[in-house]
């Protein structure tokens, strides 16, 4: 019944959805398209320069994909004709007022069309640029909910988050108005006048912009762990939530926060991914014979969800919210597995590791990687002890043979406490780049 109402409820209906490209984004329009094609407009907010090279991208970026071809297939040749009349792509940013949208006519057309707004536009990166991820994730937010507020027709405005924007507290944490300020009463616009200040102090140092990018990636976790968030990605994140709940005015607001999400579990079709996501940097350094140990708690949830779990439930909770029309109503969603399916690390140590010794990772010498099963190590304690045993004691064993065999250790020498930095910079290695002439 629940999938009757949200097939209804979605015909006729226009959608401005931000973040397009993006992994979540592409899944949720695909979705929207395979259960209702008669859906009226779905306007799709794509970082371009001209809305020609919108229109590039979302053919090269989002349709063009492996994930629409059931969409495709059950088309046929009027797949394209569905798209142009269902899609349009639009030149903009989230990151600037009117979401960056220089197109007056186009921008009046969305504000008296659009009935629903998706905001899954984000910067996954936990090490982001304070001032960037800010940007996107905290002030980006705020802005795309002001653009809503000027729409004519708008019902409802649905936000994808984190479920991570609860900062480092442990235990069974009460979803309060007040709750994610909890600690230091944190002032969003002081943040980004500090970002502001530390920008224009690194320009008017006039060093690369590599190290001024460095540097801002520092000072956004400095702040983060400042403030009790252990990234900046969850930090900003966690602002952005602040700002819509206290600007949102008469607009309703449902926020989905889900947990790690990972590829599709059943439709369009099982194991559609793009990119090394999270726990997927484990599994393929694991997979390639480069992991051996990991830090964890064995009986420790990994609370993965699969995206298209994840897009299901933000299509239930538009069909229920719109047809509710609470205004001044703000509804949280947390889409995760822990509380009823957990995935202990415990079992995906045993499944890759199955995975894995039944289909080998073939190196690019043609040559079979096997592995053993991934050691977890508990405390820190326990990883220095490990590293101990792995490296420390065999390389004392071997510089002990070394000298046993009378081999002169100035040959093999490996032991940088021994560098003279001193003389090695100014006899050696500057010396060495003006023999090459690199000097």
């Amino acid at each position: 019944m629940e999938l009757d109402n949200a097939v209804k409820f979605l015909q006729g209906k226009t959608i401005l959805i931000t973040g397009a490209t993006g992994f979540l984004a592409k899944v949720f329009i695909e979705k929207i398209l395979r259960l209702q094609p008669n859906v009226n407009k779905l306007y799709l907010l794509v970082r371009a320069s001209n809305n020609k090279s919108a229109t590039q991208r979302l053919y090269d970026e989002i349709i063009s994909t492996e994930l629409f071809k059931i969409l495709r297939n059950n088309w046929g040749s009027k797949f394209d004709a569905l798209i142009s009349s269902r899609v349009k792509a639009v030149a903009g940013d989230i990151s600037f007022e009117n979401l960056g949208l220089n197109d007056s006519e186009l921008r009046e057309e969305m504000r008296k069309k659009i009935q629903i707004i998706v905001n899954v536009a984000a910067s996954t990166n936990f090490g982001e640029r304070y001032d960037d991820a800010l940007g996107i994730n905290t002030f980006g937010a705020l802005n795309v909910l002001n653009f809503g507020k000027k729409c004519d027709e708008v019902k409802l405005f649905l936000h994808v988050s984190t479920a991570y924007v609860c900062g480092e507290e442990t235990g069974i944490i009460l979803e309060k108005g007040e709750n994610l300020k909890r600690r230091n009463n944190i002032n969003i616009f002081e943040e980004k006048r500090l970002a502001e200040e530390q920008l224009s102090q690194l320009q008017n140092q006039c060093i690369p912009d590599t190290a001024i990018t460095s540097s801002m990636k520092e000072f956004g976790l400095e702040r983060a762990k400042m403030n009790g968030w252990p990234n900046t990605y969850v930090f900003t994140k966690a602002m952005g939530e602040m700002l819509l709940e206290k600007f949102k005015g008469d607009l309703p607001l449902v926020i989905i926060r889900p947990t790690i999400i990972a590829s599709t579990y059943k439709q369009p079709f099982p194991g559609w991914i793009e990119g090394v996501r999270t726990m997927d940097v484990v599994l393929v350094n694991y997979g390639k014979g480069k992991l051996t140990c990991f830090p964890g708690n064995l009986n420790s949830a990994l609370d993965v969800i699969p995206v298209d779990m994840v897009v299901n439930a933000m299509v239930v909770a538009m069909e229920v919210h719109y047809a509710q029309h609470q205004y001044s109503c703000e509804t949280i969603y947390h889409v995760g597995s822990s509380s009823k399916n957990p995935l202990k690390l415990s079992d995906l140590r045993n499944l890759v590791h199955y995975y894995f010794t039944k289909n080998p990772w073939i190196d690019t010498n043609g040559q079979k990687v096997e592995v053993g099963k991934l050691i977890v190590v508990s405390t820190i304690n326990r990883f220095f002890l490990y590293m101990k045993i792995k490296y420390v004691l065999p390389l004392k064993r071997l510089q002990r043979v070394a000298e046993e065999r009378g081999i002169d250790l100035a040959e093999f020498n490996f032991d940088s406490r021994s560098i003279d930095w001193e003389d090695y910079i100014m006899n050696s290695h500057i010396p060495g780049l003006l023999n090459q002439g690199l000097l």
